[in-house]
């Protein structure tokens, strides 16, 4: 079963690309590659517990497991040691991916408060956009009136294979991604 983001992608987004910057093969069209989900959770030094809950709720809004991620160096200034866990990520590919950019864009980026659209100047060299979230309390599968809730920040990544940063916002943009208005 299609996601209906995906539908859209394959329907209108690639032959309004492919009219608007005149690409005539389509495989030369900039194409959403993943999604990557990050949580640093700084606090899982002192309390393990607290990480396990942050990759339950990553768990709980993407529909994958999340990978735990390791410190690289011992930090003493921090109380960090070598290898010891710090975070967990989640790495999204094809329908999962698709149906989880069609929930962050309809449901959860409208539930933030006072919310006028994400910034345009978040791209990276490659095209790439980047972009955080304060708490995970925004997603529907997390329930923060639960004992154990803790508000934790994550950061979301979309790849995006192919072409330069001005192709690759008007490709988010008409995949839906709702930026804000450049007001000089």
């Amino acid at each position: 079963m299609k996601s209906e983001l995906f539908d859209k992608y394959q329907k209108k987004v690639l032959p309004e690309m492919q009219t608007k910057f005149g690409i005539k093969n389509v495989m030369a069209v900039p194409r959403l590659d993943k999604i990557v989900i990050n949580m640093g959770v700084g606090e899982a030094i002192s309390d393990l517990k607290i990480l396990e809950t942050a990759a339950a709720d990553l768990a709980a809004i993407t529909g994958q497991k999340p990978s735990i991620r390791r410190s690289k160096k011992a930090v003493s200034n921090f109380r960090l040691k070598e290898n010891s866990p710090v975070g967990c990520k989640v790495t999204l590919r094809r329908q999962r991916m698709y149906e989880f950019m069609e929930r962050l864009i309809n449901i959860v980026l409208p539930r933030i408060r006072d919310f006028n659209g994400i910034s345009r100047k978040s791209f990276d060299r490659e095209g790439n956009y980047s972009f955080g979230l304060k708490e995970q309390a925004i997603f529907p599968e997390i329930d923060p009136t639960r004992r154990d809730f803790r508000a934790q920040g994550m950061d979301i990544t979309f790849v995006i294979k192919g072409g330069d940063p001005k192709m690759n916002v008007e490709l988010l943009t008409l995949m839906g991604v709702p930026f804000t208005t450049l007001t000089n």
